[in-house]
């Protein structure tokens, strides 16, 4: 039994619908989270900047005591998941590859679609991943700059939401991609939004299931879970704002978030020097 938390960070909020499927995978597990309100987005940064960042946070989150991280971002997660590996002592877990591992599985034409943002685009990395689990599968990738910032406004739900998303959609119809990897951890958020574009013929993943299941099963792979007799907890970190924070954070947790601590930056930049 090993009762220290499990950390889970993110550019901003977007890793909360990661976090809900954890807390309901693993609800005797205690969890931390850290969203970097103050330097989100990371989409739209290049790849050397979004690992030096992920390698801050991740620094910060083992000298906090966790016993496994999830980079629960996309973007983070194309960028600095070797590094972080190598870096660090605690096991860290991503949430590319279990959604490439599902996606592989479950198309039939091998025609899988990927919407994701710039920065996970650039990296190449889903490619790479169906690749190697598929020599023969089409990866087609569409960056979304516009959605990020849509979810996190007054009107997920609204008609510029649906709008970016048709745009998006269009060209992996054309394609005719059977399979739709949603590569943002935003991006359940407005599920029902693509569920309607695409259609019930198009099977949609994304990383917060899977990637919960394959937390589960590294813990039980290397003996470091918890008592399951008990009830976990969790806390909230941020770089931003705590009220603003607690606030849209209801939005993608679905469950209370009663306060959230403020962090520094220069306190991330100091645990990775």
């Amino acid at each position: 039994m090993d009762p220290r938390p499990i950390g889970i960070f993110d550019s901003g909020m977007g890793g909360l619908t990661v976090l809900h499927e954890c807390l309901v995978t693993l609800p005797h597990e205690d969890f931390v989270y850290l969203g970097d309100g103050a330097r989100l987005p990371y989409g739209p940064r290049p790849l050397d900047e979004i690992r030096r960042f992920a390698s801050e946070i991740a620094s910060y989150l083992e000298h906090q005591g966790v016993k496994l991280i999830v980079a629960a971002c996309n973007s983070a997660t194309a960028a600095a998941l070797p590094a972080l590996q190598r870096r660090l002592s605690v096991p860290v877990v991503g949430v590319l590859s279990p959604e490439a591992h599902a996606a592989v599985l479950a198309t039939r034409n091998r025609c899988i679609g990927l919407l994701a943002t710039e920065a996970t685009v650039t990296s190449g990395r889903y490619t790479e991943l169906v690749r190697a689990l598929d020599a023969g599968a089409e990866v087609v990738p569409v960056a979304c700059p516009r959605l990020v910032p849509l979810i996190e406004g007054d009107d997920p739900f609204g008609e510029e939401t649906a709008a970016a998303v048709r745009e998006y959609a269009t060209l992996l119809k054309d394609a005719g991609a059977d399979t739709v990897i949603l590569g943002c951890t935003h991006y359940p958020l407005i599920r029902p939004i693509f569920q309607r574009v695409f259609g019930r013929g198009v099977t949609l993943v994304f990383s917060a299931e899977e990637t919960a299941r394959e937390v589960a099963e590294t813990l039980e792979r290397k003996g470091i879970g918890n008592d399951e007799s008990r009830e976990g907890a969790y806390r909230f970190l941020t770089t931003g704002d705590p009220e603003l924070f607690r606030a849209m954070g209801r939005r993608f947790l679905q469950l209370p978030i009663d306060a959230a601590e403020h962090v520094e930056v220069s306190a991330l930049e100091a645990a990775a020097a």
